[in-house]
């Protein structure tokens, strides 16, 4: 496939590129209380889930769900032109 063939096909696809998908390390501290919860929450999951999940596995999941369902950051990224949800 030549560039033009590939630019193409690839402008047809439904999927696109990923972005890069590199995990980066942070380190927080929580109070006791928001461990509790964490803890609590990954229970309730695994309850309402069917199937326990380390806690580790969880959190991760958590800013990007907060952060999408923020709207006011989400047009704000967009007007800065950065990725939106």
């Amino acid at each position: 496939m030549d560039s033009i063939d590939t630019l193409l096909a690839a402008a047809a696809l439904r999927l696109r590129k990923r972005p890069d998908r590199t995990p980066v390390w942070l380190t927080v501290n929580l109070s006791s209380e928001h461990n509790q919860a964490l803890l609590d929450y990954a229970a309730l999951y695994g309850e309402v889930c069917g199937q326990a999940e380390p806690l580790p596995e969880l959190i991760p999941e958590m800013p990007a769900g907060f952060l999408d369902a923020d709207k006011a950051f989400a047009r704000w990224r967009r007007e800065q032109g950065g990725a939106a949800s």
